[in-house]
This record gives C-alpha cells, sequence and structure tokens, in this order.
C-alpha cells in the first residue's frame, strides 16, 4: 500500500537553528520525540547530518492552515521518517512527508 503524503509545520527553528540555513527542497529526519516531557505526540526534526532543527507544530496557534499537526501525523508516521523542506517562512517551515527513508539513514 502506498504510503499517503502530507504536509506539516515544523515551529522552534530559530530556537535549534543558530547559524543553519534552511532552503526548499532540503530533506530532514522526523523522528518521534518519546522522551519529550511536554507532549506525547511530539516529533522532533533533524537535518540529515543528525542536527535537531526543530519540532512539528501540535497546537491551534502554531499550525499552519492545510497542514497536519504532529497529533493527527502521529499515528500515520513510522518511528523514523524523512520529509522535503517546500517553504521556509521566518519562524517556520512547511513540510511534504516523504514516501520512505533511504536505506542508508535508516541504519544511523
Amino acid at each position: 500500500m502506498k504510503e499517503q503524503i502530507f504536509y506539516l509545520t515544523i515551529t522552534h527553528i530559530n530556537d535549534y537553528s543558530g547559524s543553519f540555513t534552511f532552503r526548499p527542497g532540503q530533506r530532514m529526519i522526523l523522528q518521534k520525540d518519546h522522551e519529550n516531557p511536554y507532549d506525547d505526540e511530539a516529533i522532533a526534526v533533524y537535518t540529515e547530518g543528525r542536527q535537531k532543527c526543530g519540532y512539528v507544530a501540535n497546537s491551534v496557534g502554531t499550525v499552519a492552515r492545510g497542514t497536519c499537526s504532529a497529533g493527527r501525523a502521529y499515528d500515520r508516521l513510522p518511528e523514523q521518517s524523512m520529509c522535503i523542506i517546500r517553504f521556509v517562512l521566518e519562524e517556520c517551515m512547511i513540510a511534504e512527508t516523504a514516501e520512505e527513508m533511504p536505506q542508508a539513514q535508516e541504519a544511523a
């Protein structure tokens, strides 16, 4: 069965990015964060180099219209998956889920 592709809002990018520059087309890793004390459905976002760069938005005030919250996406995603940045805004990014992890990334 083909996995459904959907869009996510990535928040807290200014908290983690430092001098890191995001760009459309960039691939990111989505990782469920079971240790997050604030959100049972937290999904952390990492660069392919494993630098944490934010979280999938999970509140009414942070989820961009037309995108899924972390709560709605949590059960639809595996423990680790990929997304592709489509838009970079001042305080968030919009990403499209990718169908699967590349083989080299799964072992990481």
